[in-house]
C-alpha cells in the first residue's frame, strides 16, 4: 500500500527480495521504507511493526461473532543512515530527495506460526506496517503484506500409514427389507501433495433391488470458531465415478485413481480456523440417502519421495529371504501351458464384463432389460516340445511331439 498526500509523493514498503513468494519460520523479513516528499516535512519518528494474526468474523442471527489470535508481534524504531536532528529532535525531509529507512526482523521458530489463509469468514494474514510520526499532525502509515507457508511433509510415519474403513446401509421399501449396500475401501497413505494420484482399492456390494452408482471425491472442510460458536463450510473439489451396479452384483476398484487438484495445504495449528481434507467414497442410491465413507487426507507441500514405501518393501523382502523355505532348492521349473478350460472366473464379483442395461424406446413398455454377455473360452493354443538329446543325433533321428 502506497500513501500519497499533499506533502508526501511516495510512502511505501519495499522488500529486499520482491520475488520471494512466501516466508517460513525462522526466515528474515527485510526491506526499506521509501519516502519522497513534495514540500519540507518534519518527522519525529519512523516506526516499523511486524504483525501476524488470525481473524474470524461472521453473523449468527442478530449476533456478530468475532475472534482474533496473534501470532507475530514485532516493533522497532528505524533511522536514516545519515540522519541529522534539529534542536527539537526532529528530522527534516526535503523535496527532490529519496529517503530509505532500512528494517529487518526474523520470524519465530517452527511451531509458533501458521500458514497464511484467506476464506469466506476468516483469514490468517501477515504484514509489515510503517508509521510516520509528525509533530502536531496525525501520523501516517502504510502496510505491505507477505505470505507465510509452513512446511508440511507428507513423508512422516503418520501420513505414510494407510487408511481404511467400511460402511453398510440396510434399505427398506414400504417397510419391507430391501437388502443392503456396502463399501469397503483402503488407500495406501494419508498424505498427498498437489498433482499426486490417490490410488483407491474398494469393493462395493449391492443386494438391494435398485441400480446404484459408486463415486469418490476429494472434500475440503473449512471450520471457523468464534465466541463459542462454530461455522462449517464444505466443498467438493474433484470427483470420479464407477460403473452402475445392478441388484445382486459387486464392483471392485483396484487402484482407481483420483488426482489431487491445486489446493492449499491443510491448515494445522490454528485454534479458530481449520482446513481439513478427506477422501469421500460414496454410493448413490435412488430414493434413499447415500452410503458415505470418509478417509482422512492431509494435503502437504513437501511431496512424497517414495523412500518409506521402498524401505518397507525391501525389509519385507529381506525377511522372506531369511526364511528356510526361500532356498534355491525350492525353485521349480515351469510346467506345461495350462488349458483355458481350467480357468474359472466369477462374473458376479470381479468380471470386467458387467451386464449391460438396454434402454428401449420410450413408446414401448419393456423399460430396462439386462443383457448378460456369454463367456466363451477358446481351446488352448497348439505348442511343441523338442527332445534335445534326440536332436543332437541328427535331423533324421530327432523326435518332434506335437500337442494339439
Amino acid at each position: 500500500m502506497v500513501i500519497i498526500t499533499k506533502k508526501l509523493k511516495i510512502f511505501e514498503i519495499v522488500f529486499h527480495d520482491p520475488t520471494k513468494a512466501f516466508y517460513s519460520s525462522g526466515d528474515k523479513v527485510a526491506g526499506n521504507i521509501v519516502v519522497e516528499v513534495s514540500e519540507v516535512t518534519k518527522v519525529s519518528a519512523m516506526r516499523v511493526f511486524g504483525i501476524g494474526c488470525a481473524k474470524v468474523e461472521y453473523a449468527k442471527g442478530k449476533h456478530r461473532c468475532r475472534e482474533d489470535i496473534e501470532y507475530l508481534k514485532y516493533e522497532d524504531t528505524v533511522y536514516l543512515d545519515q540522519q541529522t536532528r534539529d534542536s527539537n529532535g526532529l528530522v527534516t525531509l526535503r523535496p527532490g530527495n529519496r529517503y530509505e529507512y532500512m528494517f529487518g526482523f526474523e520470524l519465530p521458530h517452527a511451531g509458533q506460526l501458521v500458514s497464511s489463509y484467506k476464506g469466506k469468514f476468516g483469514c490468517v494474514q501477515y504484514y509489515v506496517r510503517a508509521v510516520m510520526e509528525r509533530p502536531s499532525q496525525p501520523a501516517l502509515q502504510c502496510e505491505k503484506h507477505f505470505e507465510v507457508e509452513e512446511p508440511l511433509d507428507v513423508n512422516t510415519p503418520d501420513l505414510l500409514a494407510p487408511a481404511a474403513g467400511t460402511k453398510e446401509k440396510k434399505l427398506t421399501c414400504v417397510f419391507i427389507p430391501d437388502g443392503h449396500v456396502s463399501i469397503s475401501a483402503k488407500i495406501n497413505r494419508k498424505g498427498f501433495c498437489e498433482g499426486e494420484d490417490i490410488c483407491i482399492n474398494a469393493k462395493f456390494e449391492n443386494t438391494c433391488s435398485r441400480i446404484v452408482v459408486p463415486k469418490a471425491a476429494i472434500m475440503v472442510k473449512h471450520t471457523y470458531q468464534a465466541n463459542g460458536r462454530t461455522k462449517v463450510l464444505g466443498q467438493k473439489m474433484s470427483v470420479v465415478r464407477g460403473n452402475h451396479i445392478i441388484s445382486g452384483m459387486c464392483d471392485i476398484w483396484q487402484g482407481k485413481t483420483i488426482r489431487v487438484p491445486r489446493l492449499k495445504p491443510s491448515l494445522l495449528g490454528c485454534d479458530i480456523i481449520h482446513v481439513d481434507y478427506a477422501l469421500r467414497i460414496y454410493v448413490h442410491i435412488p430414493g434413499s440417502d447415500k452410503v458415505v465413507l470418509e478417509l482422512p487426507l492431509v494435503i502437504g507441500n513437501i511431496p512424497f519421495n517414495g523412500f518409506g514405501s521402498r524401505t518397507n518393501s525391501m525389509s519385507s523382502q529381506a525377511e522372506s529371504l531369511n526364511t528356510p523355505s526361500s532356498s534355491f532348492g525350492s525353485l521349480r521349473l515351469p510346467s506345461q501351458p495350462p488349458s483355458y478350460s481350467n480357468i474359472s472366473r466369477d462374473c458376479r464379483i470381479d468380471s470386467p464384463l458387467t451386464p449391460l442395461l438396454v434402454d428401449y424406446d420410450a413408446d414401448e413398455d419393456e423399460g430396462l432389460f439386462m443383457h448378460a454377455p456369454e463367456l466363451w473360452y477358446p481351446p488352448p493354443p497348439a505348442y511343441s516340445e523338442v527332445d534335445e538329446d534326440l536332436k543332437q543325433q541328427g535331423p533324421c533321428s530327432s523326435g518332434l511331439l506335437n500337442h494339439e
